[in-house]
C-alpha cells in the first residue's frame, strides 16, 4: 500500500514510485490536499505503459468528466482512480501480474492539461 497526494498546485507529492515484484497486489491511495472542487481542479491517478501514455491521454479527453477522462474499457490503462476534489481521497488496488520488470510505466492525472505536469515513473523491481 502507498499514498500519494496532490493539491491545487497541480503536482503529485512524488514523481517516482518503486514497488517490489513480491507485492502481488498494490493499493494506491490518492489524497487531494487542495481546496478546489473536482470540477475545477480534479485529480486522479492513472497507470499505463510509457508507450501508451499519449494515446490514453488523447482518448481520455474525449471520454469526458463522467468517465474520469479515461476511455471506457481502455485496455492500455493498467489501473486508475476516480476523479476527486479538495479534501477527498480515493484508492485503487491492482495486481502486478501484468506489470513487467524492466518495462517503463507512467502514472499521471488524466484531467485535461494536468498530465503535462502531473506525472511520474512507476518501476517494478524483480
Amino acid at each position: 500500500s502507498l499514498e500519494i497526494s496532490a493539491g491545487d498546485a497541480m503536482q503529485f507529492s512524488s514523481t517516482e514510485i518503486i514497488v517490489k515484484k513480491s507485492c502481488a497486489v498494490i493499493t494506491v491511495t490518492l489524497i487531494h490536499t487542495g481546496k478546489l472542487p473536482a470540477s475545477g481542479m480534479g485529480h486522479n491517478w492513472v497507470l499505463t505503459r510509457a508507450a501508451d501514455f499519449r494515446g490514453v491521454v488523447s482518448d481520455g479527453v474525449d471520454a469526458g468528466t463522467s468517465n474520469n477522462f479515461i476511455l471506457e474499457g481502455d485496455s492500455r490503462v493498467l489501473a486508475f482512480t476516480k476523479m476527486i476534489g479538495g479534501g477527498e481521497s480515493t484508492s485503487v488496488s491492482f495486481s502486478t501480474k501484468n506489470i513487467k520488470t524492466g518495462e517503463k510505466y507512467v502514472f499521471f492525472c488524466s484531467y485535461p492539461g494536468h498530465w503535462g505536469i502531473m506525472k511520474g515513473t512507476f518501476t517494478l523491481l524483480g
